[in-house]
């Protein structure tokens, strides 16, 4: 080919046909390595290196998608990126263009909670078909989750700010840790077996991926499939999903909004129960007035036609029977007061400084119970030591020394229990009563 016929290119239609090509033959690809270079400039765009210990690429990551990272981005944090290889065209710099990043071991966490989710679908293990409706009043519920944590705080203060009439028991289990998974497995089962509650509730406070991984087990998730026992799962923020979430018969944003769920509202009972007694009331009203109406049309007719002693009887019956049913109205009426007399007294009977002063007189009456324990043991014991010193006292060889005997010994402490063991002129000692003395062997 002469000089005339080259095909001569511009540097902007090479870098062009070279973007073409990187970007036609690479399709979206991972990459793991760790962060170098970052800049975010005022555009908010982000810029940075992903390097290993032999090379580097550079990377850049729209505002659009940087804005919504879950983490901040830093000099030598390992990440998994996601994107497409590209050029840019105005500088000749190959790059590659991130849509996903995160952190390397969360990464790894999410791909197999994605794994594992896949296949429990597959399963039917998450279908709705599956899943029961929670009871329309629940009397006890059981919380699954730590006894310290923001989330038990927040369930009980809710709980009894809307209906402090449902019993709570706090099921104490770990939520973070290698351990959970099994321990809330194993509480789960033992609350179903036991048949004590209405509903069961797990939660757990916010966290990353790695903190809420227990609740991500597949034993967890297929206990809670199997539970008896309707299961609510409140696990993190409104944007956290684990597979105890899909296998529960309800999944919550927050444990407060479980709460929220679970019981309805004291406030919206007591106006339901108000308007049912007005409703009450008008109603007999009008079957009185009815009933009183009729009355009057039959005095009518029959003062018509003047039988004057029907008339009388009928009279008669007439005010009876406005009688019987004014009183049974006033009956009814009293029925429905006492009734929310009732109701008022054990929300009252509910309150926790009641309940704080029964447990202080509750442990007042205990307080002396341990001293009196102890000192009676005091006395057993004084006693079982007189009756042994007394036993020790009896086979003591100093009670026989103190008798008229001695006990004879050589020199070097020997106990002579015959004479064969001494020698004439050998010097021994003999221990009597009250001291000790020597002697020398004659014979």
């Amino acid at each position: 080919m002469t000089d005339t016929a080259r095909d001569i290119l511009t540097p902007t239609q090479l870098n062009t046909l070279a973007r073409d090509l990187l970007e036609g033959a690479f399709p979206l690809v991972w990459v793991e390595g760790e962060l170098g270079n970052v800049t975010r400039p005022a555009s908010g765009h982000l810029y940075f290196t992903l390097k290993d210990a032999r090379a580097q690429v550079r990377c850049a990551m729209f505002k659009p998608k940087s804005q919504w990272l879950k983490f901040a981005p830093r000099e030598g944090l390992r990440v998994l990126a996601r994107g497409r290889l590209t050029l840019y065209e105005a500088r000749g710099d190959y790059q590659l263009v991130i849509d996903s990043l995160e952190e390397a071991g969360e990464g790894a966490l999410r791909r197999a909670f994605e794994e594992l989710r896949a296949r429990l679908t597959a399963e039917g293990l998450f279908d709705d078909a599956r899943k029961r409706a929670l009871p329309a009043h629940v009397r006890r519920l059981g919380v699954l989750t730590s006894p310290t944590g923001a989330a038990v705080r927040d369930v009980l203060s809710v709980l009894q700010r809307r209906y402090p009439l449902v019993e709570v028991d706090v099921l104490p289990v770990q939520v973070q840790g290698e351990t959970a998974a099994g321990q809330i497995v194993d509480m789960l089962q033992r609350a179903a077996r036991s048949g004590r509650y209405d509903v069961l509730l797990v939660a757990r406070g916010g966290g990353s991926l790695e903190d809420l991984w227990a609740f991500n087990d597949e034993r967890l998730a297929r206990a809670i499939a199997a539970s008896p026992v309707p299961v609510v799962s409140a696990i993190g923020h409104e944007t956290d999903f684990t597979l105890a979430d899909f296998a529960a018969d309800l999944r919550a944003p927050t444990p407060s909004v479980a709460a929220e769920l679970l019981v309805p509202d004291r406030r919206d009972l007591l106006a339901r129960v108000q308007a049912l007694q007005r409703r009450l009331a008008t109603t007999q009203a009008h079957r009185l007035r009815n009933a009183m109406q009729r009355a009057d049309r039959a005095a009518l007719r029959l003062q018509a036609l003047r039988p004057q002693a029907r008339l009388e009887m009928l009279r008669r019956r007439q005010e009876d029977a406005a009688r019987r049913l004014h009183a049974l109205w006033r009956d009814q009426q009293a029925r429905r007061q006492a009734a929310l007399r009732h109701a008022d007294a054990v929300l009252r009977a509910h309150a926790p400084r009641r309940r704080l002063e029964q447990l202080r007189a509750r442990l007042l009456a205990l307080a002396p119970r341990p001293q009196a324990a102890v000192a009676r043991t005091l006395q057993r014991d004084a006693l079982r030591l007189r009756a042994l010193a007394r036993s020790l006292e009896a086979v003591s060889p100093l009670a026989t020394v103190a008798r008229g005997y001695a006990l004879i010994t050589k020199e070097d402490g020997t106990l002579v229990r015959s004479v064969a063991q001494v020698q004439p002129g050998e010097r021994v000692d003999a221990q009597v009563g009250d001291g000790r003395l020597t002697l020398r062997a004659e014979s």
